[in-house]
């Protein structure tokens, strides 16, 4: 079996008097699709915003790639690699579609505040550039046609597909989806299951 490269051991979280988590053991191996599956309320969500750095766990060690991230803050780890999609669509509506796609990149920059805010040569060098690759990233999901179109004129599988986009425009060593077939349709569900094949391929 490949190497872990997200392990969790012993994580617990509560809520108040509420256990939302109890000593959650997990491995997930590079080039594998990993589910978690459970109930409503079982804790799925919560273990994945552990994961990504949004809530803290009480006890617990959350290890990247050999990287032990239990105490780092949610941009640490997306600058390690980890990505995250929401149950509850998290799109800029009044953005383009490819806008939308080009926001994914930005974790990934190393440009300075000024030479963005004055449109420096490099810094619109390195915009076209973020442009073609998230045009790429829309052609691979079928979406390039629609670049231009504002983003809450997409169909709401479409919209799925857009944040999905998002989170493959970060160049994300660990993909988390957090329900990611939500309130699609059977066709769409199967579609959608296909592409996360390809993507892992």
């Amino acid at each position: 079996m490949p190497e872990a490269l997200l392990s969790c051991a012993d994580v617990r979280v509560r809520f108040g008097g509420v256990q939302a988590l109890a000593d959650v053991d997990f491995e997930a191996a590079e080039g594998r699709i990993t589910a978690i599956i459970g109930p409503n309320g079982a804790g799925k969500t919560t273990l994945l915003n552990v994961i990504s750095g949004m809530v803290p766990a009480q006890t617990g060690r959350v290890v990247l790639g050999g990287r032990d991230l239990s105490r780092a803050p949610a941009h640490v780890r997306a600058r390690a690699g980890m990505v995250r999609t929401f149950q509850n669509l998290e799109i800029f509506s009044n953005m383009s579609v490819l806008e939308n796609v080009m926001t994914g990149c930005h974790g990934r920059l190393r440009l300075g505040a000024w030479q963005s805010l004055l449109r420096t040569p490099k810094s619109l060098a390195l915009e076209r550039e973020i442009a073609g690759q998230s045009l790429a990233v829309l052609e691979f999901l079928g979406l390039s046609a629609l670049a231009q179109a504002p983003a809450r004129d997409l169909a709401f599988g479409q919209q799925r597909l857009l944040e999905l986009g998002r989170a493959l425009a970060a160049g994300p060593r660990l993909l988390l989806l957090d329900e990611p077939a939500a309130g699609l349709n059977i066709a769409e569900t199967r579609a959608l299951g296909e592409l996360i094949v390809r993507i892992r391929d």
